[in-house]
């Protein structure tokens, strides 16, 4: 597991796959990044599971570099951890041929952990300000693209996303935390299928 150029960035090799291909664990990393340095019991309680279980897999992800203990925190009573990075990245070069049963382990814990995040917003949405409810969106847009085409697309959308400010920068006292998830999924067995293409579901943030 290496550190790229980009500060507060990962970038999964195959040791740090492994140690974060589980569920909890994933969601352990996302707490302590979104709310910041915490312990074992007050994370179990978010997780709905017991400190034991958190325990053990704080002490993995620790030993894996994700994560370390708050020493400032701290106390012979109690353990407080903190996230090491702020984002984690799976480039994928030749690990799903190396690693194919962890790299479906972490994707399909990262996909359950985007429902979680979809669904908590969901059942926020009566008493979400207006204004944000109109921000709120779910939508689906089906295209026809070359393997080049789909890379391109890839690197544009990261292009505008980079335009904006990232979690954890300096902000205006009006801003909140917005949490974006980007899915690309090739359908290679698609047959001949819908050639139209366009938008899908609705823009459930209208009012």
């Amino acid at each position: 597991m290496t550190d790229p150029l980009e500060s507060g960035v990962v970038v999964l090799d195959a040791k740090g796959l492994r140690a974060l291909a589980h569920p909890v664990r994933v969601q352990l990393v996302e707490l302590l990044r979104k709310h910041g340095p915490s312990t074992a019991t007050r994370l179990a309680e978010r997780l709905g599971v017991n400190s034991g279980t958190a325990s053990y897999h704080l002490r993995k992800l620790g030993a894996a570099g994700f994560v370390e203990e708050d020493a400032e925190r701290g106390n012979a009573r109690e353990r407080w951890w903190r996230s090491v990075h702020r984002v984690t990245r799976l480039d994928d070069e030749g690990l799903t041929d190396a690693e194919p049963e962890a790299v479906h382990a972490y994707m399909h814990s990262i996909a359950a952990l985007y429902n979680l995040r979809t669904q908590q917003a969901l059942n926020e949405l009566q008493t979400m300000p207006r204004g944000w409810r109109r921000v709120l969106d779910l939508s689906s847009f089906a295209l026809r693209l070359t393997e080049e085409e789909g890379w391109r697309l890839r690197e544009e959308l990261g292009e505008v996303i980079a335009r904006y400010r990232r979690d954890g920068e300096e902000a205006p006292p009006d801003a909140r935390r917005v949490v974006l998830i980007t899915e690309i999924l090739p359908e290679l067995d698609d047959g001949t299928g819908d050639r139209t293409g366009g938008r899908t579901g609705d823009g459930s943030g209208e009012d």
